[in-house]
């Protein structure tokens, strides 16, 4: 890895990702992550296709312990404890550091028992009725559903249901929220919706997002992270941190030549 990610000047990490590896069966798919997730930020991952954005990602969340072949090495500190540790409950992790996939999967339930599903089996005893219309807020959705809440969240527009997505996330009260390309399936002014969304969030959570979309990384985030992707002789491609610091330092001032062409559009 090119920059030490201590130099970064963060003064309270969420996650800490201490010399990652991660394979699939006896294949090397990323290396050597070192990285330090600041809380109440928006932190950007992007690089080509294939560099492990989506697998690190999948990682905080332990998503990839559904996949038989997986297995990782070095440690994944989520405030101060290790998430790979054997008395580590995924469950838990995953309610504690939700996800927001790349296409708007709302289950074919209400409004209402959409943003209720997570609460309810996590044993919420508050008022629903509060909690359902606070994620919504929270989601910006509120004023747009609040008449339809026992319609399906599948009659909603592509948007919308990104945005109904975000507040089933909300709704068991996370304190970090990953979003894996949450706007690559959305027009213009939802994919703008989602962004102003995004922002806001981060007065509460912690949020970590894949993106594609140079311009979108420049807009929502606070810091990014460039990742890159090496072949081998026989062809594997694993993926590797190159450069990690503010937004502004890698898209205007980046330390590393393969950050600089990246964000340039010289390839990617």
């Amino acid at each position: 890895m090119a920059t030490d990610v201590n130099t970064v000047n963060q003064t309270d990490t969420v996650i800490h990702t201490e010399g990652l590896k991660v394979y699939y069966g006896n294949f090397l798919a990323l290396r050597d992550i070192w990285l330090e997730i600041p809380r109440n930020r928006v932190t950007a991952f992007i690089g080509p296709s294939g560099c492990g954005k989506s697998t690190l990602l999948r990682c905080y969340n332990r998503l990839n312990d559904l996949i038989e072949s997986f297995r990782c090495e070095g440690k994944i500190f989520y405030n101060g404890e290790n998430l790979y540790a054997p008395h580590v409950d995924p469950v838990e992790v995953r309610r504690r550091i939700g996800m927001v996939f790349q296409r708007p999967n709302p289950f074919p339930k209400s409004i209402y028992d959409n943003i209720a599903f997570g609460p309810r089996i996590n044993g919420y005893k508050g008022d629903m009725d509060e909690l359902v219309e606070r994620s919504l807020k929270q989601a910006a959705l509120w004023d747009e559903v609040k008449d339809k809440l026992r319609q399906s969240g599948l009659s909603l527009s592509g948007g919308q249901q990104q945005r109904l997505c975000i507040a089933r996330a909300i709704a068991v009260q996370p304190d970090v929220i990953l979003m894996d390309e949450p706007c690559s399936a959305l027009d213009p002014i939802s994919t703008l919706q989602i962004e102003e969304l995004i922002h806001d969030l981060k007065q509460q959570f912690t949020v970590i997002i894949v993106t594609h979309n140079m311009q979108q990384a420049s807009r929502v985030s606070d810091m990014t992270a460039f990742f890159n992707v090496q072949t081998s002789e026989k062809g594997g491609r694993t993926g590797y941190l190159v450069e990690f610091d503010r937004t502004e330092v890698i898209f205007q001032n980046p330390q590393q030549e393969a950050t600089k062409e990246y964000v340039s559009g010289k390839f990617g």
